[in-house]
Formats: C-alpha cells, sequence, structure tokens
C-alpha cells in the first residue's frame, strides 16, 4: 500500500510558517453586557477583515478558533448561520469575518484557544512558527491564548486594531500585560507586512 494512503492529514501538505487566528469572531453576542463588547468589535472587524484579505493574498493559513457555547454536539457551519441572521447583536461582525470554504476551523470549550482543542496539532502540521492573535476579547481568550502560545514557543504577534474588549481601557490594560509576560509584539495592522516573515507574497 503507497505510503500516502497513510497520511491522515491528505495528500498535500500545507506550510504556512505565520498563521493567522480569528478567536470568537463569530458570535451572536447574545449574553450579559455584550452591547458593549459589539461596539468595540465592529470598527475592529473592518480593520481584521483587511488584515485578513491581505494574509490570504500573501498565502497565509487562517483558523477560526471559536467558542462551542457550552453546546457539545456544536457546530461551526451552524454557528456561522446563526450568528449571521438578521437582528442579531454579532450579526456585523460575523459577516465582515465570515470564514472562507478553504479556512481552517477549531472549536473551543475554555477561555483559550489551545484548552483540550486541536489547534497545536493543526499548526504543527502546517509548520507554523509564528501566529497573528485577533478577535475577543482582548483581556480574557486573547490573553490565555497569547499566555498559552507562550508556553508552546510560538512566537507572538497581535494587531492592536483587530482586538477588542468590553472597553478600550480593558484592550489597552490587556496589550500591555501580553507585551510584557509573553513578548508579543503589540503593532497596528497596517505595520504588518508580510514580507517580513517569508510567507508566500508580499502583502
Amino acid at each position: 500500500m503507497p505510503a500516502d494512503q497513510f497520511n491522515l492529514h491528505g495528500k498535500q501538505r500545507r506550510s504556512s510558517p505565520i498563521v493567522l487566528l480569528l478567536i470568537d469572531v463569530i458570535n451572536d453576542m447574545d449574553f450579559p453586557g455584550a452591547e458593549k463588547l459589539a461596539r468595540q468589535a465592529l470598527p475592529m472587524a473592518r480593520k481584521l477583515a483587511a488584515l485578513k484579505a491581505r494574509a490570504k493574498d500573501a498565502g497565509l493559513a487562517v483558523i477560526y478558533v471559536n467558542d462551542n457555547f457550552g453546546q457539545w454536539q456544536s457546530d461551526f457551519r451552524k454557528q456561522v448561520a446563526h450568528c449571521t441572521r438578521d437582528g442579531g447583536r454579532g450579526a456585523k461582525v460575523a459577516r465582515l469575518l465570515k470564514p472562507q470554504d478553504d479556512d481552517y476551523f477549531v472549536l473551543k470549550p475554555k477561555s483559550s484557544a489551545f484548552f483540550d482543542t486541536t489547534l497545536e496539532t493543526l499548526l504543527r502540521h502546517l509548520g507554523a512558527k509564528t501566529v497573528i492573535l485577533t478577535g475577543v476579547a482582548a483581556d480574557i481568550c486573547i490573553l490565555y491564548t497569547a499566555h498559552d502560545a507562550h508556553l508552546r514557543d510560538f512566537e507572538i504577534i497581535v494587531p492592536a486594531d483587530c482586538v477588542a474588549s468590553n472597553k478600550k481601557a480593558e484592550t489597552t490594560a490587556a496589550l500591555k500585560h501580553l507585551k510584557k509576560s509573553t513578548g508579543a509584539s503589540v503593532r497596528d495592522s497596517a505595520n504588518i507586512h508580510f514580507r517580513h516573515f517569508g510567507a508566500r507574497k508580499a502583502a
């Protein structure tokens, strides 16, 4: 039997030394206090949509890491349909950042994108060395994910205008903390130039 039939990842192995992670952006924001997050998340989503387009053009892999909303039979496609529906508080953000067919997705049960998920396995398969962390909330899920990425020796980039919390002050404090504790490179998304990281094409 040919060796490639034992390759559980498929016959074509994709390489992406840098990976863009979108954390909890497919979110109906149907929880107490979410109206504050929704206000902060919409301008963030516009910046992130532009960053994602540049990342895709440069050949980077894009991974959506999304909360399973406590539903252990969650289906990510159903979540996308639910969160982009008319009238939902998170619909505008979800529509701006709706995943494409060649994007990856991972469902998570807790705050960190790494805790009890397949994310690390996927990143190792892609040959990732650097993760770009984006999404919500900066002071919770982004922060926890940054710590776990640091413990796994990934280089970390956080575009300051592509993360959001309930309040700008909370985002600012989170970015300051993760920069100090994880060595993350914090910068505006316009200052992320993918050619510096050896991606397939320059952004």
